[in-house]
């Protein structure tokens, strides 16, 4: 069975990100009048195109499908031509042991801190 997208959470997600009808179409490299047809609930999108919606609006797409109410993302996709330091931290950090990741992510906070 096909999930079906919860139309009024696609809005609230873009609207929530200040983005426009058109710019949302963009990101998800959908023409305007196919975005605009979901985001109406007049149409369906296949299970790969709510995936995407939710990489680009950063929710999930249990979010968007109505299976969690919780909004926060699930998963995230770091592209190697959009991000290549974030992209290669992540390379690098998937090889080590967990109490090496735990030091780092302990570090990351600190680091925020310092910034704030």
């Amino acid at each position: 069975m096909k999930p079906k997208l919860i139309a009024d959470r696609l809005s609230e997600r873009r609207q929530k990100l200040g983005i426009s009808k058109l710019e949302a179409s963009r990101r998800m490299h959908l023409t305007q009048s196919g975005y605009l047809r979901y985001e109406s609930g007049e149409r369906n999108p296949t299970y790969p195109i709510i995936l995407v919606m939710a990489q680009v609006l950063g929710t999930s797409a249990d979010y968007l499908t109505g299976d969690t109410d919780d909004p926060k993302p699930s998963s995230y996709v770091v592209d190697r031509e959009e991000d290549p330091v974030l992209f290669r931290l992540v390379r690098e950090t998937l090889a080590m042991p967990k109490s090496r990741k735990e030091e780092l992510l302990a570090h990351v906070k600190e680091l925020k801190k310092e910034k704030n």
